[in-house]
């Protein structure tokens, strides 16, 4: 709300009074709770400086060494995966020692060979649901596209407009 800009003495008095009683109000605040205020903060910004104080941890109780899984027997077939990786070719794992990634060697080289093989050569099984759909569904055949395209639609209206004889070419037979 705009005030007027012509003020009688009347309401510059009136104005002149609201403000010496906030004035006042806002002392009055001051001296009752600006202390406990003044306190608060001053709590707070010790409790800032100080460093966190973690509660210090009891170690736990020593846990005997653990045996050594019974050996597979010699029957046990060796093609079980440990994992659920297939394990990485000695010559691309070398790619990770070999240069720096911001020259696109090392790392960078590494991963752009691992993501050029497919799920299939990578993992033994679908890891994820996303893996299952076409899981070892082989080669994608090439689809074949027609040398000449469909024609363009040029327009959605009607060549000759709404209320003219009809071209023959417009209907169908």
């Amino acid at each position: 709300m705009a005030r007027p800009l012509s003020m009688d003495a009347q309401q510059q008095e009136f104005w002149k009074e609201q403000y010496l009683q906030e004035l006042r109000l806002r002392f009055r605040w001051r001296q009752r709770f600006g202390a406990s205020v003044k306190a608060k903060q001053e709590q707070r910004r010790r409790a800032t400086r100080e460093p966190l104080k973690l509660p210090a941890l009891r170690s736990p109780a020593p846990v005997a060494q653990a045996q050594r899984p019974p050996q597979a027997p010699a029957g046990a077939a060796p093609g079980i995966p440990e994992g659920e990786m297939k394990p990485v070719a000695p010559e691309v794992r070398k790619l990770l020692y070999q240069g720096i990634s911001q020259d696109g060697e090392g790392r960078r080289r590494y991963l752009r060979l691992r993501t050029t093989r497919g799920p299939e050569e990578k993992y033994y099984t679908p890891v994820t649901t996303n893996f299952i759909y076409g899981w070892q569904m082989g080669k994608v055949t090439n689809v074949y596209v027609p040398p000449s395209p469909k024609c363009r639609i040029e327009s959605f209206f009607r060549k000759n407009g709404v209320f003219s004889l009809l071209d023959p070419r417009d209907v169908a037979l």
